[in-house]
């Protein structure tokens, strides 16, 4: 198994929230999965998958006893992991509402670091 060193970041409080309404034993099942994240260089899909059709959105799997969890995010210059929105879910299929608030934040996380990024040059 090889290590990387990734960096996860969250993105508006849609995830904090998420994270925060979550009884201890979820968060710290929450916390497992990010830690393999940030530190395994192929994370297995039982915990990172991608969403097929939605330009660079994955969507990190938690499971709790019968709960399963799920939380968005995408990777920005390789090794930084961007949290965006969870959510429990309840049916067989993602919610398409879920999906398009994680798209929606994704594209406004780019546009704000664009935004950062030009402020930056100009100064």
């Amino acid at each position: 198994m090889e290590f990387v060193d990734r960096k996860i970041i969250f993105h508006s409080r849609n995830f904090t929230d998420f994270y925060l309404e979550q009884s201890t034993k979820v968060q710290e099942k929450i916390e497992f999965v990010l830690r393999i994240i940030r530190q395994v260089e192929r994370v297995s899909k039982k915990f990172l998958c991608p969403m097929t059709g939605t330009d660079g959105l994955y969507e990190i799997r938690v499971e709790f006893g019968s709960n399963i969890y799920r939380i968005f995010c995408c990777f920005d210059e390789g090794n930084i992991v961007v949290l965006f929105n969870g959510f429990q879910k309840k049916t067989q299929k993602t919610p398409m509402k879920e999906i398009e608030k994680a798209l929606r934040l994704k594209h406004e996380y780019f546009e704000l670091k664009k935004t950062q990024q030009n402020e930056g040059r100009s100064n």
